[in-house]
């Protein structure tokens, strides 16, 4: 009876708490639990990601990432195919197999433009840089922070969705409600089957930022397996 009387406690007070909250405090939270130090702003380092996906060879990229000086690129290997992505404030470079003179065929047959860079970037530092890009303009926290199980586990819910010119997408981002750790996110495009979700597990330090190592993504329509990102901070 006694045991039954604390679980009855814990329960309430988690689910209270759960309701109480604001998703900016919830943001704050995970944010001093991935980047206690304030580190994401002026993030200078280099990250290794292995792509698997279903029926293709592994993807291998070296991804480098300046944020002060505005530099970002990657190189990718997937079997015999190298190509290299790179911006440099407002400049653009891209190679294949490390030739820059490439003719208009080539960039076509292997899209290496500089609109692909640009997705890149904003790719790889949206990702690696969660939660703390929570918090750039244009991004709207909703404040109501929902209690959900998902795949078995509860989690704390913070809903985001962003200004036209951002983007349309909605999403929403599972934390671990002891640690704050966010170990799932999910996004809906127009339809509610449409969009992914990604499973978190594990941690890579890199430069004292605490980021997810194994990213697992499903469509959300039919939980069908796309692939999975592993990082390293060296190769």
């Amino acid at each position: 009876m006694k045991k039954l009387a604390i679980l009855l406690v814990l329960f309430i007070s988690i689910t209270t708490f759960s309701q109480t909250i604001t998703g900016n405090e919830l943001l704050q939270k995970a944010i001093q639990f991935h980047d206690p130090n304030g580190n994401w702003e002026t993030f200078k380092g280099e990250l290794f990601v292995t792509m698997e996906t279903p029926k293709n060879a592994d993807r291998i990229s070296k991804i480098n990432i300046d944020l002060p000086n505005q530099y970002f690129a990657v190189l990718a290997k997937r079997d015999t195919v190298i190509t290299q992505f790179a911006l440099d404030k407002g400049s653009c470079s891209v190679s294949l197999n490390g030739n820059h003179n490439l003719s208009a065929e080539i960039k076509k047959k292997y899209s290496l433009n500089c609109e692909r860079a640009k997705l890149y970037k904003n790719y790889y530092t949206y990702l690696y840089g969660l939660p703390m890009k929570l918090k750039d303009e244009g991004t709207i926290i909703h404040q109501k922070v929902e209690k959900r199980n998902f795949k078995g586990k509860e989690y704390l819910v913070l809903k985001a969705t962003y200004s036209k010119d951002v983007g349309k997408d909605t999403w929403y981002f599972y934390f671990n409600p002891d640690t704050y750790a966010m170990e799932v996110y999910q996004f809906f495009k127009d339809t509610k089957d449409s969009g992914e979700y990604i499973l978190l597990s594990g941690l890579e330090t890199v430069n004292d930022i605490k980021m997810p190592k194994i990213r697992a993504w499903y469509y959300n329509k039919d939980n069908g397996y796309l692939g999975t990102d592993i990082l390293s901070k060296r190769k």
